[in-house]
């Protein structure tokens, strides 16, 4: 069904309701009109990284681990998988006529903000930092999502939350984030651009706070010049759950929950996750929307519903309920992991010879832990095979004795009647003794960081308060070390963490973020060798003594790889391997009249091509520049790696100061072959953005950085 059939049909539908219950569909627990043949409806849903709470379903890695695969053919396959399960879900629970919250197919996914703080409790819900890979990976999530069966999507994607909006979680309600032009069209706006240009994204969400004095959920600017304008968005837009209702009550640039609808109906806010649009026909009798604006945005709604098919019969009808939670799912979450594993730092010592080891202590509060498997947002996982689990069941097949200890407390919440601050440290540094090797399974869970009221924690709006371990794990870590027993660090986190006090004592450190339902058994095959980690770091791991600007100021400056002055601990796109891939050669497109002055040579840390003919530039920089890499292995091993080219624009004061990434992908590479792909580099990525937001091709030539790590 197209879209203009789908309208048509949701504008007879509408014609044909009264007042109340036109108004009674814009909220997100929509009621049955029973008349008109409408059954109810409820949009909350979630599929964050796998169909989330709403029970049993496949648990993929989280967001932020989903963003360090570098892997956009991955991410579609793995949205695929999600619609398949949402309905499924859809499909059962209606048929026990159970509509409630979580059961519809509408996901309120992906999250595509730009993870710009590393103390942002909810940056592990994004891709990462970058506009760029978070623009690639959430539209290959919502083209996996709305892949379209028998005529109809099989679910609706939501870009949120539109469009500034990273933290700081404590004041989300109540917060103004001010963003100069600059740095609106340059990080913030990018991402959402390409969802809605590119990949159709269904729907859009409004974030809680304001964005330079507007509420994002009434914002002139962003929804109507921006969205509904420049960008041609023809679908729905929602609120953020009890958004509205701060419009008075937390950012008091309203009076009365009437005046909030009328503020937010009118500029285009059609679908009310929270209660304000209750008041929908009291700010209707008090004059204050009319009639038409109801039902435009009852039309927009219905035309979503009518494009899922859900007045229609169709083979979506006919999806399983053992789709759920499948073996080619589970396998799917299985290959997910390990391509998200971050490898920071290997002496030589991974991957482990079983032969060398006879006892290995697995040591931590993380290692038999759930809460770190699968992040927040999430569902419950047909299995959940935690770090220790699956390092054990390796260890008995292979007869190698495990010694367990928690170790300590995710961190200081101990009961009241603990014996004393560390008391389970020694049976911690007991287990290390008596083995070969230990195993430190440490990092944080969704307790400790998350969004604003999730639970209590030590860190209660969900923010970060910096970026060490909790200091119990940071006891338990030093008591280990000084058993002289050979430990490797497994850090389950959906932040960056700055390891950088034990990398020098650690064997190897591996960042597996929270890597989902199967996310014991691939760690235990990377541990081991089965596997290789494939990951690269979506977001940049800084010194915890790095000076960061307050989470506060959304001024980029000194934030992410794109605009820092320091050093980092870890930077933007670095993760290792087994095995030692490089690339051979590279050769650019021709291009009319600019082959001569385009220059390639090979650099330590891998390639850089010179355009320093301004006409080459500008033919790139309308057109694009197309890019062919040539990999081989140095060894006998298979590599998994992701290419990443970078540009840097030069000769103009407009552009960001280091290289940005353009684009990327993933290169398996097989000993005694060369493995060739080609690169296409948009056009913007030559491009700069002024102060007034305007973007151009104001340079006069550019750098292209192409490697397997960062270039800055």
């Amino acid at each position: 069904m197209t879209r203009e059939e789908a309208r048509k049909k949701a504008e007879d539908l509408v014609r044909q309701m009264t007042l109340e219950e036109a108004a009674s569909q814009l909220k997100y627990d929509a009621p049955a009109i029973e008349r008109l043949g409408i059954p109810e409806y409820n949009w909350w849903n979630e599929a964050l990284h796998g169909v989330a709470r709403a029970g049993v379903a496949t648990c993929f890695p989280q967001a932020i681990g989903l963003g360090a695969t570098f892997d956009t053919e991955l991410m579609l396959t793995i949205a695929k998988a999600i619609a398949l399960e949402t309905r499924a879900k859809y499909n059962t629970y209606s048929a026990h006529n159970d509509r409630t919250q979580y059961k519809g197919v509408t996901m309120w996914t992906p999250n595509i903000n730009i993870f710009r703080d590393p103390r942002w409790g909810r940056g592990q819900e994004t891709f990462g930092e970058d506009p760029q890979l978070t623009a690639q990976m959430g539209c290959a999530m919502i083209n996996g999502l709305q892949e379209k069966r028998d005529g109809f999507m099989t679910a609706a994607a939501c870009a949120k939350h539109f469009a500034v909006h990273s933290g700081p979680e404590a004041l989300r309600h109540e917060f103004d984030a001010k963003v100069s032009k600059k740095d609106l069209w340059e990080t913030y706006l990018p991402a959402f651009e390409a969802c809605v240009r590119d990949a159709g994204v269904e729907a859009v969400m409004g974030a809680y706070n304001r964005t330079n004095g507007e509420p994002c959920c009434a914002h002139e600017y962003l929804m109507n010049d921006v969205l509904r304008g420049e960008w041609k968005f023809e679908g729905h837009y929602v609120s953020d759950c009890w958004a509205i209702r701060d419009f008075h009550e937390k950012h008091h640039i309203t009076e009365a929950p009437e005046d909030s609808v009328s503020l937010a109906l009118g500029a285009g806010c059609d679908l009310n996750c929270g209660c304000t649009y209750q008041r929908i026909l009291n700010a209707y009798e008090q004059g204050k929307i009319t009639r038409e604006e109801i039902d435009r945005s009852a039309v927009r709604l219905f035309t979503t519903r009518y494009l899922l098919g859900l007045f229609d019969k169709s083979a979506l009808d006919e999806i399983p309920y053992s789709a759920v939670g499948c073996r080619e799912h589970l396998e799917l979450a299985y290959r997910a992991a390990i391509e998200s594993c971050v490898l920071l730092k290997n002496d030589g010592t991974l991957p482990l010879d079983k032969k060398n080891y006879h006892t290995i202590a697995v040591i931590g509060p993380n290692a038999d832990s759930t809460a770190a498997l699968v992040g927040n947002y999430n569902g419950t996982p047909p299995r959940a095979i935690t770090l220790l689990q699956g390092i054990s069941d390796f260890c008995f097949e292979n007869h190698i004795e495990i010694h367990y200890a928690q170790g300590c407390h995710l961190f200081d919440n101990t009961p009241p009647k603990k014996p004393h601050l560390g008391y389970l440290v020694t049976e911690g540094v007991i287990a290390a003794e008596h083995s070969d090797l230990a195993i430190l399974c440490v990092g944080l869970d969704a307790g400790l960081e998350g969004e604003q009221g999730d639970r209590g924690n030590q860190f209660p709006s969900g923010d970060k308060s910096d970026l060490l371990l909790p200091e119990t794990q940071r006891t338990l870590i030093e008591a280990v070390a000084k058993t002289g027993t050979p430990f490797i660090l497994v850090n389950a986190s959906g932040s960056p963490i700055d390891l950088s006090a034990y990398e020098e004592q650690a064997k190897a450190i591996l960042q597996v973020w929270y890597p989902g339902g199967e996310g014991g058994r691939a760690v235990a095959d990377i541990l081991f060798g089965n596997a290789a980690p494939q990951g690269k770091l979506p977001v940049t791991f800084y010194y915890n003594d790095n000076r960061l600007p307050e989470i506060t100021d959304y001024a980029m400056k000194d934030r992410t790889y794109r605009y820092m002055t320091q050093k980092p601990w870890k930077p933007f796109g670095f993760g290792l391997t087994y095995g030692e891939a490089q690339i051979d050669s590279v050769q650019v497109d021709v291009v009319e009249g600019g082959k001569e002055s385009c220059f390639v040579e090979k650099k330590e840390q891998g390639w850089r091509v010179t355009i320093a003919d301004k006409v080459f530039y500008q033919r790139a920089a309308e057109e694009g520049l197309g890019i062919t890499v040539s990999c081989s292995a140095k060894y006998d091993t298979c590599v998994s790696e992701a290419v990443q080219l970078y540009v840097h624009v030069n000769g103009t004061p407009n552009e960001v100061p280091n290289a940005k990434l353009a684009a990327f992908g993933r290169v398996q590479i097989v000993p005694d072959a060369k493995t060739v792909r080609r690169f296409f580099i948009p056009a913007n990525a030559f491009t700069t953005v002024d102060q007034n937001g305007r973007r151009n091709a104001d340079g006069n030539g550019a750098d292209i950085y192409i490697g397997f790590s960062v270039f800055i």
